[in-house]
């Protein structure tokens, strides 16, 4: 079974509409899933059924596994059964017809701009270290971007005399402009600290590491924690807490929706209205508690 693997794996290098992570998430839980097949009496892909993977589903409850994580899983092996019937292995997806309980929607975690503040003023830029950082969380905070598209830009992509990103998602190429303090934060690290650290490997990667090859998603991650705990902040924060964090206060400040989602690089208006529907509540939640005929049901 494993055999389809890494044809599965290039069938999903073709797909332009999904991102690189996606793309290693769904790898990865074809992979768990045909280790758990695999230990049962199935032998070949083509006695996998609805019972197998309605197994499988019961066990990732067992373990704990968020119905959301669930849902990701499967339609990571409902995708793989789509490819093997492209393929001509299979004639049916068994996974199109299992039932999976409804992911229980959670509204993004937002920062306050106090909270922002506070966060980015963690960094020592007296070190070439915190004025790395520096430069990521203003960047990633006067963007919006996501934390695979932050460590894929190259020195090229930073236009700082226009105060302009040029954002090559390959799902959501765009223009994104950067607000002034950002731009010299960035001009700051490339002029006076990349070379600190920059090596023959380091090549075009904006952000390295300290062994001069390009920053991780996992190195990023463990930044944003540190700086977190740094300053204090109780709130569940990861990197995408400052993307969303950037939507909310722009939309708060009277940016247009449209605009947002072409900054964001949503492909569905729908993935950006999220931020319209958590701005009608705060309105709604302030209005119930200040205003004296509200109060008094």
């Amino acid at each position: 079974m494993y055999d389809y693997l890494p044809e599965f794996q290039t069938f999903l290098t073709q797909k332009k509409d999904v991102c690189d992570n996606t793309k290693g998430s769904y790898i990865r839980d074809v992979s768990q899933f045909l280790s758990f097949v695999s230990g049962t009496s199935c032998y070949e892909v083509a006695q996998i059924g609805s019972a197998e993977i309605e197994k499988y589903i019961q066990i990732m409850g067992k373990k704990g596994l968020s119905a959301s994580t669930v849902t990701r899983n499967i339609a990571s092996v409902r995708c793989f059964f789509s490819f093997l019937i492209v393929n001509g292995v299979l004639t049916n997806n068994p996974a199109r017809g299992v039932k999976l309980k409804k992911a229980e929607k959670k509204l993004p975690q937002i920062l306050t701009s106090a909270e922002i503040d506070l966060l980015l003023s963690q960094p020592d830029t007296r070190t070439a270290k915190g004025c790395r950082d520096k430069a990521m969380l203003e960047l990633l905070y006067a963007t919006g971007l996501r934390v695979s598209e932050l460590i894929d830009i190259d020195i090229s992509d930073v236009n700082l005399s226009t105060c302009m990103l040029n954002c090559r998602s390959s799902s959501a190429a765009r223009m994104i402009p950067m607000y002034h303090t950002a731009v010299l934060c960035v001009s700051r690290y490339i002029h006076d600290a990349r070379q600190l650290t920059s090596t023959g490997s380091s090549g075009q990667a904006l952000f390295i590491n300290l062994n001069g090859t390009r920053l991780t998603r996992q190195g990023f991650w463990k930044i944003v924690k540190k700086y977190t705990e740094q300053a204090g902040i109780k709130k569940d924060i990861t990197p995408h807490t400052l993307r969303h964090s950037f939507a909310l206060h722009l939309l708060e400040n009277g940016a247009q929706l449209k605009d947002i989602q072409e900054m964001l690089g949503h492909a569905d208006i729908s993935s950006t209205q999220v931020y319209a529907n958590m701005l009608d509540q705060r309105f709604k939640n302030v209005y119930n508690k200040f205003h004296p005929r509200a109060k008094a049901k």
